[in-house]
């Protein structure tokens, strides 16, 4: 599942998204066509095959917008085990991981006060950027849809709050409070 930036269309899994824009363009095109030739209207069959294809693809976006990452074990280095839910803290720390790409706008928004963080709350609190372009396999193995994605880990490694989309530092730091992290 490759992560897709919410400004560049959002969906983790781009491809029915692709088969509708096709069948969208087809439609599109054979229409067209018919309307040039001087055919004002396109036969019963055709309209209805188009139809049945376009729902068929809306069926498909749908699905895969409500089926919910599934927990993906990885080893990421030894003796670490990290799945959609946990992961180890570094130092038994709580942990902030933002996952999300150089390129993104809301990504970029987010780098400054990923910065911000490391420095307000060093030794209290891990805070790590992943690129998922750069680390196709983050974005799986941490069951992510979209970028920037924040995911909030305790001491423990347990996950215990997930945002998608750009987050403001304030919002971050009352999670962080309703964690503990002073």
């Amino acid at each position: 599942m490759l992560a897709q930036c919410p400004c560049s269309g959002g969906d983790a899994e781009a491809g029915p998204l692709v088969l509708f824009g096709l069948v969208a363009c087809a439609v599109w095109l054979v229409y067209g066509i018919a309307r040039k030739d001087g055919v004002s209207r396109m036969s019963k069959i055709w309209k209805i095959a188009i139809v049945v294809v376009l729902a068929a693809a809306v069926a498909v976006v749908i699905i895969n917008k409500h089926r919910g990452p599934s927990p993906v074990t990885d080893k990421t280095e030894p003796g670490t085990e990290v799945t959609a839910q946990t992961a180890q803290p570094a130092a038994g720390l709580p942990r902030l991981v933002d996952l999300g790409s150089v390129s993104c706008i809301p990504c970029k928004m987010m780098a400054p006060i990923l910065e911000e963080l490391k420095k307000e709350y060093a030794g209290r609190l891990h805070v790590e950027f992943i690129d998922v372009w750069e680390n196709p396999d983050a974005g799986k193995r941490y069951g992510i849809r979209v970028i920037p994605t924040q995911i909030f880990f305790d001491a423990s490694g347990q996950e215990t709050f997930r945002h998608e989309g750009f987050f403001p530092q304030d919002e971050i730091e009352k999670q962080l409070a309703q964690m503990g992290v002073k």
